[in-house]
C-alpha cells in the first residue's frame, strides 16, 4: 500500500482487520498461526447509508490546530508488523506517548526472546533440544502461553496442537515459498510426532518436557496475542485509558476515540482485491480481535488453494473455511481460538466458540456463505457478501 494510501485510511478513524503484511520469516508452517494484516491499522468510511452525500465544499474547511491528536508507532517484532496508536490529551504529548510506547515494544521483544523457535537459546528452544530426554524450567510467561495451548487442544478436538512444529519445512509459505505439495508419506511421518498430549508440564516446578525423541514445538499460533495483551498492560499503566494494539492478525482497542465514539473494524473480504476491500464492520470497545485466513501465505495449483493454516489431523492445509475473525475480551484467548474455528469449520467452530466466556466469531466458510455467532449479532454491520472465487 502507497504511504499516500495508507495515509487517507488513517484518517478516517477506522480499522481494517486483515491480513496483508511480508510474509513471516519465523518459520516455514506455523500450526495455528495467524495470517498477517496490513502494514498498519486502517481507518474506515462510515456505514453507508441512504441519505444523499453533502455537496463539496467551496473552499476547504480550517485546519483545526488544537485539540487530541492521533499518534502512531510502528516496530518490527515477533515476524510481523506491530502498530500502536493512541491520542494525545492534556496527560500525554506526543514525546510521552512515544515513550509508553516504546516501554511496550521493549516488553514484546522481552517476550519473544523467550518464546521464537529462532533463537538456540530462547526457551522453547531448549524445550526442544530436550525432547525425549530431560525437562526444562520455563518462565512463567512462558508456562502460561503453553498451558493455554494445551486448553485449547483440548477443547477444540487436537486440531490445534503447537506440537505441529514437527511439521517445519514440509510445507513452504514465507520467504521460501515453494509451488510444491509434499509427498503424502512424508507428511504422515511427521505426523506421529504431532500428539499435544505428550507435552508434560509440572506447574508448580514449572517445568516442561516432550516426550518423544524429535517432537518440536512452537508457540507462533498463540504468543502474539499473550504480547498483544502484555503491551496492552504497558500501555494501560503508563496512564492511557484509549488505544490499539495490533501485531499481525491479533489486535486489541482499549477505549473510544476523543469524541466518544467507538472505533469501527473492517473485517477483510478474503477473495477481496487487497487488505482494504472489506465486507463487514464492528465497533470495538475494550476488545480484541484475531483475524485467520488462507489468503495470504499459500498458492493456488491445479484449482486448488493451498495456505500455511494446516490441519493436522491430515497434515494439509484445511479446507472448511477461508477466513475466520474471533471477538474475544482479550487478544491471547482470541489468538488461541482462530486457527482451530477455521479448521473445524462454521459447525463445530461456531460451538467451540458459544462454549468461550464473551467469545464471538465470523466465519466465511469454503462456499463463501458468512456464519455469525450469537454474541455478534446485531453487532456485525454487513457491507456486502464476500468476493467468491477460489
Amino acid at each position: 500500500m502507497s504511504p499516500r494510501l495508507q495515509s487517507f485510511w488513517c484518517a478516517l478513524g477506522v480499522l481494517v482487520l486483515g491480513c496483508d503484511t511480508p510474509r513471516e520469516p519465523d518459520r516455514s508452517v506455523r500450526s495455528g498461526e495467524r495470517v498477517s494484516p496490513s502494514l498498519s491499522a486502517y481507518e474506515v468510511p462510515p456505514l453507508p447509508s441512504d441519505a444523499p452525500p453533502p455537496p463539496l465544499p467551496s473552499r476547504p474547511p480550517p485546519r483545526v490546530s488544537d485539540g487530541p491528536t492521533r499518534i502512531a508507532a510502528e516496530a518490527k517484532v515477533m515476524g510481523t508488523h506491530l502498530v500502536l496508536a493512541a491520542y494525545t490529551s492534556p496527560e500525554h504529548d506526543e514525546a510521552s506517548l512515544h515513550l509508553s510506547f516504546d516501554k511496550a515494544v521493549a516488553e514484546i521483544r522481552r517476550l519473544e526472546a523467550l518464546m521464537t523457535t529462532w533463537r538456540e537459546d530462547s526457551e522453547i528452544s531448549r524445550v526442544n533440544a530436550a525432547a525425549g530426554k530431560s525437562a526444562v524450567v520455563v518462565s512463567p510467561e512462558t508456562l502460561a502461553v503453553i498451558e493455554k495451548s494445551v486448553w485449547m487442544s483440548e477443547r477444540s478436538e487436537g486440531v490445534f496442537d503447537i506440537t505441529f512444529e514437527a511439521m517445519h519445512g514440509l510445507w513452504k509459505f514465507d520467504q521460501d515459498l515453494e509451488e510444491k505439495v509434499p509427498a503424502r508419506a512424508a507428511v504422515e511421518a511427521a505426523r506421529k510426532l504431532i500428539d499435544f498430549r505428550r507435552i508434560k508440564i509440572d506447574h508448580d516446578r514449572r517445568t516442561v518436557m516432550l516426550e518423544k525423541p524429535g517432537m518440536r514445538m512452537s508457540l507462533g499460533g498463540i504468543a502474539k496475542g499473550y504480547a498483544v495483551d502484555a503491551a496492552a498492560r504497558v500501555l494501560a499503566a503508563e496512564g492511557l485509558d484509549a488505544f490499539m494494539v495490533q501485531a499481525g492478525g491479533d489486535l486489541y482497542v482499549k477505549g473510544k476515540k476523543p469524541d466518544g465514539s467507538r472505533f469501527r473494524v473492517g473485517v477483510r473480504d478474503p477473495r477481496g482485491k487487497d487488505s482494504t476491500d472489506y465486507f463487514a464492520l464492528l465497533e470495538v470497545e475494550d476488545h480484541a480481535f484475531s483475524t485467520a485466513g488462507d489468503y495470504e501465505r499459500g498458492f493456488v495449483k491445479d484449482g486448488r488453494r493451498y495456505h500455511h493454516i494446516i490441519d493436522p489431523r491430515t497434515g494439509f492445509p484445511a479446507t472448511a473455511s477461508r477466513s475466520v475473525t474471533i471477538w474475544a475480551n482479550d487478544a491471547f484467548t482470541a489468538d488461541a481460538i482462530d486457527d482451530a474455528v477455521f479448521i473445524l469449520g462454521p459447525k463445530k467452530g461456531l460451538a467451540l466458540v458459544e462454549s468461550i466466556e464473551g467469545a464471538g466469531a465470523v466465519i466465511v466458510d469454503e462456499h463463501n456463505k458468512v456464519w455469525v455467532s450469537e454474541r455478534l449479532k446485531g453487532r456485525l454491520h454487513m457491507l456486502r457478501e464476500p468476493t467468491d472465487g477460489i
